[in-house]
């Protein structure tokens, strides 16, 4: 939007490139790259822009909104990185199926439930594809042990379709089946808990290090302080203690797909 903002202003001003670098103080090719969306630049460039439009602070404010989605790019990058080299993965999630356990149609659910426009629908075509290739790493040789928490709530919300629907839960089973997965369900009836309301994401590494992923609807906190994932991992296993055992957790799954989604409203009517 910032990149986009400032092509659309230099158009409608008349001026060049190097007419408006003149105006603000900066090389043309700086003011170039940030009109591309090559550069966020800095707080002094995009006020000098500001200042040159008239257009004080609504140019800051784009930037301010720019330079907290490029964070979270980079956190979501290291997340990756730590789990594509990860010896085993801890998961609690208490909203949606974790991401290496999704279906295609679940995943695209999920990712068109954002806001966007038409523009955006190859980006988000990118980001199933690649959401969808991230799920080798349970293929892998060796791969990672993986345990995953999901809270009931996560299997209280269906997909649309009933049948993509029944096709997430059994992707779940058939995935627990694996020697390196376990999945277990936190039920409704243990009552409140540390991590309510959000998701959880723990890497042990080769180096016998750790990291954890605090994340939300809308952002996440990636840390690999000790101490901190030291709190993390002690609220983890607090929750693991609640859960039913990975046979029960199946069975659980596996009456949802008898049941149907008896979630659904429209189902009894």
């Amino acid at each position: 939007m910032l990149a986009d903002e400032l092509a659309r202003l230099r158009g409608a001003s008349g001026l060049s490139l190097r007419e408006l670098a003149d105006k603000v103080g900066w090389d043309y090719t700086h003011v170039h790259s940030l009109e591309k969306g090559r550069n966020l630049g800095g707080p002094e460039v995009i006020e000098a822009l500001d200042t040159v439009y008239g257009t004080t602070p609504m140019l800051m404010l784009l930037w301010e909104l720019a330079k907290d989605g490029a964070t979270f790019r980079e956190k979501y990058v290291r997340y990756m990185e730590l789990e594509a080299e990860a010896l085993a993965i801890e998961h609690y999630t208490g909203n949606f199926v974790p991401g290496l356990l999704q279906t295609e149609a679940y995943a695209r659910a999920l990712l068109w439930s954002t806001p966007h426009r038409p523009e955006n629908l190859a980006e988000l075509e990118e980001q199933l594809e690649a959401r969808m290739g991230r799920k080798e790493v349970l293929r892998r040789e060796p791969a990672p042990y993986l345990r995953a928490i999901l809270d009931e709530a996560v299997l209280r919300r269906p997909l649309l379709d009933p049948e993509e629907w029944h096709a997430q839960l059994a992707y779940l089973v058939e995935a627990a089946s694996l020697p390196h997965v376990t999945v277990r369900i936190l039920p409704y009836s243990v009552g409140l808990h540390d991590l309510v309301g959000g998701s959880l994401t723990i890497f042990r590494r080769p180096d016998d290090r750790t990291a954890a992923f605090m994340e939300s609807s809308k952002g996440g906190e990636l840390t690999e302080e000790p101490t901190a994932i030291e709190r993390l991992r002690l609220s983890y296993d607090a929750v693991q203690d609640l859960a039913l055992s990975p046979r029960d957790s199946v069975a659980f799954i596996n009456q949802l797909m008898e049941d149907g989604a008896p979630c659904d409203p429209s189902a009894s009517t």
